[in-house]
């Protein structure tokens, strides 16, 4: 049986935009560890990968959280769910084209990310 840690873990690791990690910070939920040992044990996480439970490293995650929430919290108007998922995965698209996280594209280069969102929109630049 697999836990829901497990496969979270392995959902993400297997993520085309995901690297393989060296560190792998979370809170201090117990299901963690055993699904940890479990990925390094049939080699989907590298035995160097190291888990660092602590409660308030995981605040840095959050707080990328909070551009997007800041821009969905005025959207909750969406007419179906399906225009609040586009309309949120363009926020985070968005986001991390700024924050420089697309392979390819600079951080400070516009042109490149605005070449990059008319080609990942289907749009004439």
């Amino acid at each position: 049986m697999r836990s829901s840690a497990k496969w979270s873990f392995h959902k993400t690791l297997n993520a085309r935009n995901s690297a393989t990690p060296r560190v792998i910070n979370a809170d201090k939920h117990k299901a963690y560890p055993p699904a940890v040992a479990a990925l390094q044990e049939d080699k989907t996480l590298p035995q160097f990968t190291e888990l660092r439970q602590n409660k308030y490293l995981n605040n840095v995650i959050e707080q990328d959280h909070r551009f997007l929430q800041r821009l969905i919290k005025p959207g909750f108007g969406f007419k179906s769910f399906n225009t609040a998922r586009r309309t949120i995965k363009g926020y985070e698209a968005m986001h991390m084209l700024r924050k420089g996280q697309v392979v390819g594209v600079l951080k400070g280069d516009v042109l490149a990310q605005l070449n990059f969102m008319a080609q990942l929109l289907e749009v004439a630049a």
